[in-house]
């Protein structure tokens, strides 16, 4: 380790360093002299923060901190995780992505153009370090906001910015990446600002063709890291084509569906219906709605129903109005498993005509259509269950389905409700009543933990479901009490260790794990083993200084051996 012909990384740039860690790391002279605490760090971080106004001038701000003093960046987000998580990620990154070409200030993560295809792993060999987890979009279909082209890289980048903040994922192990694969947005390519190729999307076959090169290049450079696909229009070719052979998960459809299905699973306990009795309608049968609902019909078959049974306990609405076998039109394939042939040649052409008919316990919504859960049909939920469960998981918050408050005020205080986007907490008659999110950082973050952790060769469904299992379990006895669905988000690096060892025992049963060093381990014995794995920034300083310490002990050794030996 020299200190001669040497950059300084952005880690070392930290204010919180020793005078004589700054001469080791050559960045002496080049921060002002203060020594600071880290208290004194974040205080000037969230000063700066109030000035600004905007989310998105917020959010401008903290890529320019992470890029710049990466662990005072990460120190912010686990000591605020509640106030800073919806700045990096939803629903102000739906804002970053629109404007991704027009506020570019830096390269954060790599891009790879479908011009690039013959030469995807000489690009690869740029990427200066070793990953082990990467997050991998086309733009194709951000949020609720459609193609978006190469302005989706703010999904990747903030997605790892939560694993690494929540989870202890450590930040140099992780790849932002976007795939230029064109993009069908007109306007996007008459923007003269646009950063992406101009060029109409790729054919399937020929977006086939370049996903392959980029899992085999992936794999050959970092073999066995994490691939998690995000927001592709059509998730489910690159899924079922990789999930066998690559270590590889989808948070679009296998994340949802597992929070959701937390949600769910401590929902029906609360509700006092038992799983034979529940009738789930879910408004929006697109990748997201299919993957939520298959989730929860392989919990109802845990609960002892067939998988027959607990597949008829689901009424999935589109566009078009409830899925059915002979409703006319040709059914995507992913919506084929859930549709209805018990409909008596009658067609119900719209989500009110639906509950009347089917008198849910269980109205879900993936539809992006904000506001569709109507009072009228909120009202309804109220009088045929004592305790009606209310899922809106759209996003942004507009495109939530309902807001809390609207859910609470029509069903008269009884729903059981998640949603996807936050909302604030509200009072109603005396109580004050704190709504619960299904946001996929509650588990997502332990999924990929613990799939590194155990070194798992593919990410099984029975992975899947155990981290959903496991979230059902990590409410505090206090939340518990005041009904809550999820736990408290400030616990969310708690909430990853508890996950991340549901899925390592799902790997290790399915026998998908390599780590042997863990495999007779009792749970308390691994829990500690997984938290001295985690990348904790408040410990950065403390770390640097010590191996610094211990080198310069090390060189002296040897000088002083060398100088008995002459």
């Amino acid at each position: 380790m020299s200190t001669t012909d040497r950059t300084p990384e952005t880690g070392e740039y930290d204010t919180s360093h020793s005078i004589a860690v700054r001469r080791f790391h050559r960045t002496h002279g080049m921060l002002p002299p203060a020594v600071e605490a880290h208290d004194v760090q974040l205080q000037r971080c969230l000063q700066q923060l109030s000035r600004r106004e905007k989310s998105i001038d917020k959010y401008i701000y903290l890529s320019g901190l992470r890029n710049t003093n990466v662990h005072l960046f990460y120190r912010l987000v686990t000591k605020h995780i509640t106030d800073i998580a919806p700045l990096i990620y939803t629903p102000t990154v739906g804002d970053a992505c629109l404007q991704w070409s027009h506020n570019y200030v830096q390269p954060e993560g790599l891009y790879l153009s479908y011009s690039d295809k013959g030469h995807i792993s000489s690009i690869l060999n740029n990427w200066p370090q070793h990953v082990e987890i990467t997050v991998v979009t086309d733009g194709s279909r951000i949020l609720g906001l459609g193609d978006l082209g190469i302005n989706g890289m703010g999904i990747p980048v903030g997605k790892l910015a939560l694993y690494i903040g929540c989870a202890g994922i450590r930040p140099e192990a992780t790849l932002p990446l976007m795939l230029d694969l064109g993009t069908g947005n007109r306007e996007l390519r008459s923007d003269p600002l646009y950063m992406g190729s101009r060029r109409e999307k790729v054919s399937a076959q020929e977006e086939q063709e370049f996903m392959d090169e980029v899992m085999i290049a992936l794999n050959e450079k970092w073999p066995g890291i994490v691939v998690q696909f995000e927001d592709f229009k059509n998730p489910f070719p690159a899924l079922e084509r990789y999930q066998q052979k690559y270590t590889c998960f989808n948070d679009d459809i296998q994340g949802t569906g597992a929070v959701v299905l937390a949600g769910i699973i401590n929902a029906v306990k609360k509700s006092g219906v038992p799983v034979k009795g529940q009738r789930a309608v879910f408004m929006g049968a697109g990748s997201a709605g299919v993957g939520v609902a298959k989730q929860i019909v392989q919990f109802f078959m845990e609960e002892g129903l067939t998988e027959r049974q607990a597949r008829e306990c689901f009424w999935l609405v589109d566009t078009k109005g409830l899925v059915t076998n002979d409703r006319g039109d040709k059914l995507a394939e992913h919506k084929v498993y859930f549709s209805r042939d018990d409909n008596a040649g009658k067609q119900y052409k719209n989500l009110a005509e639906v509950v009347d008919y089917v008198k849910p316990t269980i109205l879900m919504g993936l539809s992006t259509i904000g506001g569709i859960f109507t009072p009228e049909l909120l009202t309804k939920m109220s009088e045929w269950n004592k305790r009606p469960i209310v899922f809106p998981l759209s996003n942004p918050s507009a495109n939530s389905e309902c807001t809390f408050e609207d859910a609470i005020k029509y069903t008269k205080g009884t729903a059981l409700f998640a949603s996807g986007s936050p909302f604030p907490p509200i009072d109603y008659e005396g109580r004050s009543l704190q709504p619960g999110q299904g946001n996929n950082m509650y588990v997502f973050p332990g999924i990929g933990l613990g799939t590194i952790l155990s070194k798992a060769t593919i990410v099984t469904q029975s992975m899947i479901y155990a981290s959903a299992n496991a979230l059902s379990t990590a409410l505090s006895a206090t939340e518990i009490e005041q009904d809550w669905l999820y736990p408290d988000i400030a616990r969310i690096r708690d909430v990853s260790v508890i996950v991340a060892m549901g899925v390592i025992r799902a790997a290790q049963e399915a026998g998908v794990d390599r780590e042997m060093r863990i495999k007779g381990m009792k749970d308390e014995e691994l829990e500690k083993w997984v938290r001295s794995k985690m990348y904790d920034p408040h410990g950065e300083t403390q770390r640097v200084e010590q191996e610094i310490r211990s080198f310069i002990d090390g060189v002296a050794g040897k000088g002083e051996t060398r100088s008995s030996n002459l």
